[in-house]
C-alpha cells in the first residue's frame, strides 16, 4: 500500500505505474489461487477442489482388479492411485459412481474432477478433456519359462506360441505369424489356460496382455515377462479448463512413481489380492 502512495503522490504521470503495478498484482493472485499461466485465467475445477479440500473421482466399479467396491468400500489398483494422487494434493479423495460411457460427460458437466477406470488414452476425447501422463501399460506382452533363451518376437521362429482365442493376443499373433515362421496355438478360451499350458511346458512362449501376464507371474514362480509387444496406455484425465489440476497430477504421478508407489501398487493387486 506503501508503494501505492507513493505512486500516486507522482501525480499523472504515475497514473502508467500504478496501472502496471496493479496489473503484477491481480496477476500473482491468480497465480496463488490456480492459473500461473497469463491469460488464462483461474481453473476453476482446481479452485474448486481446494475449497471443499475433496478430489472428486469418477469411477467405474466394474473393470477389477482396477476398480472395484466392496461392502460399499471402493478398492482397486486405480482406487488406491486416486488417493495417493489426491494426498500429493493435499486433498481427500471422493468416488463418484459413474459408467465408462459417462466418465467423460461427469467431467464435462462439473459433476466430477478426475476420471480413474483403467482409461485408456483417447485422442477423440481430447476436446472436453485433458490425459495425465501415462501409468500403465494394458497392451500386448511376451511371457516365457524362466531361463528360455526367448528375449523378443524376432527369437520366436519354429516355436509353439499360446495365445486365448479371439484376443487381441491372437490378433496380434496372427499378425505375426505372417512375418516370421512359428507355430501358432490358439486352442485356449483365456490367456489364464494359455499361461498353464506354459508352465506346463507345452508351449515356448505366450502371447497376453499385461495384466494377465502380470496375475500369472506374481502366482507362480517360473514365468517371466520379457518384453511389451504393444502399447495400450492407461490415463487418469481431467476436463479441459482443469489446467492447474492438469499439471499437479502429472507432478503427483512423477512424485509416486520416484517413489516406488506402481510396484508397490502392481504387487497389491496383481500378486497379493485374488
Amino acid at each position: 500500500m506503501q508503494i501505492i502512495s507513493h505512486i500516486r503522490s507522482l501525480g499523472p504521470s504515475g497514473g502508467v505505474a500504478l496501472a502496471i503495478v496493479l496489473a503484477y498484482m491481480l496477476l500473482a493472485l491468480a497465480t496463488e489461487q490456480g492459473t500461473g499461466v497469463a491469460g488464462q485465467g483461474l481453473d476453476p475445477v482446481w479452485a474448486a477442489a481446494q475449497a471443499r479440500g475433496t478430489l472428486r473421482v469418477a469411477v467405474d466399479y466394474g473393470f477389477r482388479p482396477f476398480t472395484d467396491i466392496q461392502g460399499n468400500q471402493p478398492r482397486g489398483y486405480d482406487i488406491d492411485l486416486a488417493r495417493a494422487v489426491a494426498r500429493k494434493l493435499g486433498l481427500q479423495a471422493e468416488f463418484v459412481p459413474s459408467g465408462l460411457d459417462s466418465i467423460y460427460d461427469d467431467l464435462a458437466a462439473g459433476k466430477a474432477d478426475l476420471g480413474a477406470s483403467a482409461l485408456p488414452y483417447a485422442p477423440e476425447q481430447g476436446w472436453r478433456v485433458s490425459f495425465s501422463e501415462f501409468y500403465f501399460n494394458a497392451g500386448q506382452v511376451l511371457v516365457v519359462r524362466q531361463g528360455s533363451p526367448i528375449a523378443n518376437e524376432a527369437n520366436l521362429v519354429g516355436m509353439r506360441v499360446g495365445v486365448a482365442l479371439g484376443s487381441d493376443a491372437d490378433t496380434y499373433a496372427r499378425a505375426l505369424a505372417k512375418r516370421i515362421t512359428l507355430t501358432l496355438d490358439s486352442s485356449f478360451d483365456t490367456p489364464a489356460a494359455a499361461l498353464a499350458s506354459l508352465r506346463a511346458g507345452t508351449l515356448d512362449a505366450v502371447i497376453t496382455d499385461n495384466v494377465s501376464a502380470l496375475t500369472a507371474i506374481g502366482h507362480t514362480p517360473g514365468l517371466v515377462l520379457v518384453t511389451a509387444l504393444t502399447l495400450e496406455p492407461y490415463t487418469l484425465v481431467v476436463p479441459a479448463a482443469a489446467f492447474r489440476l492438469h499439471s499437479e497430477v502429472n507432478r503427483a504421478l512423477a512424485e509416486l512413481r520416484r517413489e516406488g508407489f506402481f510396484e508397490q501398487n502392481g504387487a497389491r493387486w496383481f500378486v497379493e489380492t485374488p
